[in-house]
């Protein structure tokens, strides 16, 4: 049996801001233990008054899907599917933000970690065309 080789990185996108506060996203990856600093953290399972509905990050988070599938669109246009899997690091928090919509089962249960600003230096982004 070959055995395959493990990645040291978890799948991540990343929510943010344009210099005219549109808001973009970028593919890349966190790498595996990392430890960065937070202060709280909780679970939330509400979905139905923020789907659908054009806002920004309240904080720079990380939102780790636990259940769900969800389609995330930002102000020009383009989206992506997230699933458990793959983390958001959500610092997206000027102007009217992204939406998103349940693609995939009835319930996006999540895992918010609020980190203190500079700590989604961690994420790598992915290099252009991959």
């Amino acid at each position: 049996m070959i055995e395959q080789p493990v990645s040291n990185y978890t799948p991540a996108v990343k929510l943010l801001n344009t210099n005219n506060d549109d808001c973009t996203f970028q593919y890349g990856k966190l790498p595996d233990n990392t430890i960065f600093e937070a202060s709280s953290c909780w679970l939330q399972k509400r979905t139905k008054e923020f789907e659908n509905t054009l806002h920004p990050a309240p904080r720079v988070q990380y939102v780790v899907t636990l259940k769900g599938k969800l389609k995330f669109t930002v102000t020009d246009g383009r989206s992506f599917v997230i699933e458990p899997g793959i983390i958001i690091v959500a610092a997206d928090t000027k102007g009217v933000g992204h939406s998103w919509k349940m693609i995939d089962g009835e319930a996006w249960e999540r895992l918010y970690i609020p980190v203190p600003d500079g700590n989604e230096k961690y994420f790598i982004p992915d290099l252009p065309g991959k």
